[in-house]
């Protein structure tokens, strides 16, 4: 198929650009490894290749050939789980976890990724074989650029609001302003808490952020992300230094406690606020429409 061939080559370019632009390294540290990298390009020219080739089996026409994208899907799908197995086998190895809620985020947001880019070859080409190639390459660019709005997700800060905290000790146990944290036996390891530790509050906004600190992976991704940006002075031997997030039980506000190597807690707070909200904890108690306290005294 002659004619065909820069139909398929515009899709498959448009489609492996949008891959190498989704593709790209954060806080996060994955993927971390020139290895990866030639992974995820490889099957993003995959995903190209079966979203070009779309249009000229139709035109063909040769509709069994469409029959292959159902098989792009399921292995797709092995990617999720390939990522997931990976990420599971080096949270063996973190002292601070990112946790199984996160993981299981990451793996399908790189299955996702390949869908996108097969959307965007299947776009390309399809433009391009009844408008032309310069109206092909318009409509990659608009792909591309949704495809960046598309896999960019929410984060603490548009939820909650994220404001200093102080370290005390009641006895032995850690607090975060009155948020209970954690028993600190030893002596000195208290009085080096109070004096290179760091806390924040985390202030939910409305009943939605609220649920969604609830959840302990969340939680744990907080943690995650501000040892990942400041670091942290924790070790195997050393329990007490571990970052720790706990909810006050009347008000659902969140404290997060560390012993970070930069004692800084404005990169702190900036730290916090660029936590994803992980799809698993994402949740919007507030659209039940269920009446709230006062509505339930003036029903009475």
């Amino acid at each position: 198929m002659p004619e065909y061939l820069i139909v398929i080559a515009a899709g498959i370019l448009a489609g492996t650009l949008s891959r190498i632009v989704l593709l790209r390294v954060d806080y996060r540290q994955y993927p971390g490894y020139p290895h990866s990298y030639i992974s995820h390009l490889l099957l993003g020219f995959i995903a190209s290749a079966l979203g070009a080739v779309a249009i000229p089996a139709v035109m063909a026409p040769e509709y069994t050939a469409v029959t292959f994208l159902a098989l792009a899907a399921q292995q797709f799908r092995e990617i999720r789980n390939m990522e997931r197995r990976t990420l599971e086998s080096l949270e063996r190895t973190e002292l601070v976890k990112r946790g199984l809620d996160y993981i299981e985020g990451i793996a399908r947001t790189f299955e996702a990724r390949n869908y996108l880019v097969m959307a965007t070859a299947f776009a390309t080409s399809l433009v391009t074989q009844f408008g032309g190639l310069s109206t092909g390459g318009l409509m990659a660019i608009i792909m591309v650029l949704l495809s960046r709005v598309l896999m960019t997700g929410d984060i603490l800060e548009n939820i909650c609001d994220v404001v200093p905290a102080r370290l005390s000790f009641q006895g032995p146990i850690l607090k975060v302003d009155e948020i209970n944290m954690v028993n600190v036996g030893l002596k000195e390891r208290r009085e080096k808490i109070l004096e290179n530790g760091l806390a924040v509050r985390i202030k939910p906004r409305d009943g939605n952020a609220r649920s969604t600190i609830h959840d302990m992976g969340q939680r744990q991704a907080i943690a995650f992300t501000a040892a990942v940006l400041l670091g942290t002075k924790k070790d195997v031997n050393i329990p007490e230094y571990t970052p720790l997030v706990r909810k006050n039980p009347e008000t659902g506000e969140v404290g997060l406690y560390i012993m970070p190597m930069e004692k800084d807690l404005d990169r702190l707070i900036a730290a916090v606020k660029l936590t994803p909200v992980l799809e698993s904890a994402s949740s919007k108690p507030l659209l039940a429409g269920l009446p709230s306290g006062k509505d339930k005294k003036r029903m009475d």
